[in-house]
């Protein structure tokens, strides 16, 4: 009698699951990759680990870094990310790689202390927690190596947080986590990929969940240089309005906003320039005023608004173009409207106002869809 397909395969290979997967976000971190690879090996002995760096493509070859430890190592992978940036996205993506049942989050610059890792394991292990948050603002904790100026920013970043979103956690600033994978795998598709400080989104995206913290002294940088800049600081800030509005404004629409407002305020200054200095018609300063406000506009989102998407070289040049031929027509309503209520109240900043309003909503619409392409 023949055999059947089930019995004519071979038997099974034994079962093997990662317990923990460290995921690792990085830009430009080639020197540190090779010594966090070696600490992680000596704090976690006893522990079946992965670590999944993700790598935003670093200019310095950090990527080619990990993979060249990965062949000689099966514990270590690198995620390389093409045309996209972004800590939190970064993060999301690795945390989605695992089928590991934890997963903890940290920076590849070893200023997170490694060596608490096994500490927070076993309170994920009692089953009494679903996140440890590594923790600088509590006893035994410490941040003495940020300097003056940056301590006071994540003090005060962390004050506002708390009060705004009524958040229990002593440093919900901090990148350094673990949590259990199912409880991540239930609320990652209302986590947001724009932004910097992935854990406080993860804290306040699923009511009930149990967290627990764990102390720790931060660090010296090892190599490279900090990460923390304007722009981290706006997506923090848009972050925290997106979580006070109940998730109803996404983080990408309070940067329209700002770019908006910014837009709108070049508009006017250089339209209120043109009326006082050049003896122009206003229709002609008008326009004048739309094209400098377009091309500040195309810049800032460029940076700031779709800075995970941002174009480069010969795409930044095309990009411009198709958001200068879709800012015409917002240029068109932009400059009629206005003119139409200058000539029946010569009121140049209401006017101006109103015009440039018009045209920037029609911006931000059509550049999502057509130039950065997002969802």
């Amino acid at each position: 009698m023949p055999l059947s397909a089930v019995e004519k395969q071979p038997d099974a290979l034994p079962e093997h699951r990662v317990e923990l997967s460290v995921v690792i976000p990085t830009f430009k971190e080639r020197g540190n990759v090779a010594e966090l690879i070696a600490r992680l090996d000596r704090t976690l002995a006893g522990v079946d680990w992965e670590a999944v760096f993700v790598d935003d493509n670093s200019p310095d070859g950090t990527a080619d870094a990990v993979k060249a430890i990965a062949g000689r190592d099966p514990r270590i992978r690198c995620l390389r990310r093409v045309g996209r940036r972004g800590l939190a996205g970064a993060c999301i993506e690795g945390m989605l790689s695992s089928s590991a049942a934890y997963l903890a989050v940290m920076d590849a610059d070893l200023q997170h202390d490694e060596r608490i890792l096994p500490e927070m394991l076993a309170k994920l292990r009692t089953g009494e927690v679903d996140l440890v948050a590594a923790t600088r603002y509590v006893e035994g904790g410490s941040a003495k190596s940020f300097s003056e100026g940056r301590s006071k920013i994540s003090r005060v970043a962390t004050k506002l947080t708390q009060r705004a979103l009524g958040t229990s956690l002593s440093d919900p600033m901090s990148g350094f986590f673990m949590m259990r994978r199912d409880a991540f795998d239930a609320m990652a598709g209302r986590l947001s990929p724009v932004g910097f400080k992935i854990l406080l989104d993860i804290a306040t995206a699923s009511e009930g969940l149990r967290i627990a913290e764990q102390p720790y002294v931060f660090g010296e940088r090892h190599e490279g240089e900090s990460k923390f800049n304007v722009q981290i600081g706006l997506e923090f800030l848009g972050l925290l309005l997106a979580k006070l509005s109940n998730g109803l404004v996404e983080p990408r629409f309070i940067f329209f906003a700002v770019v908006g407002a910014l837009g709108i305020a070049v508009n006017l200054a250089v339209l209120n320039v043109a009326m006082l200095v050049w003896p122009v018609s206003f229709t002609l300063a008008k326009s004048v005023a739309t094209f400098f406000a377009m091309t500040s506009n195309f810049l800032l989102n460029n940076s700031l608004t779709y800075r995970d998407r941002r174009l480069r070289g010969w795409g930044m040049l095309t990009g411009f173009v198709g958001f200068c031929v879709i800012g015409a027509i917002g240029a068109v309503t932009d400059v009629g409207l206005a003119s139409q209520l200058y000539a029946e109240r010569e009121v140049w900043w209401v006017a101006g106002f109103a015009g440039a309003l018009m045209g920037v909503l029609w911006n931000y619409a059509m550049s999502s869809m057509f130039i950065w392409r997002t969802r």
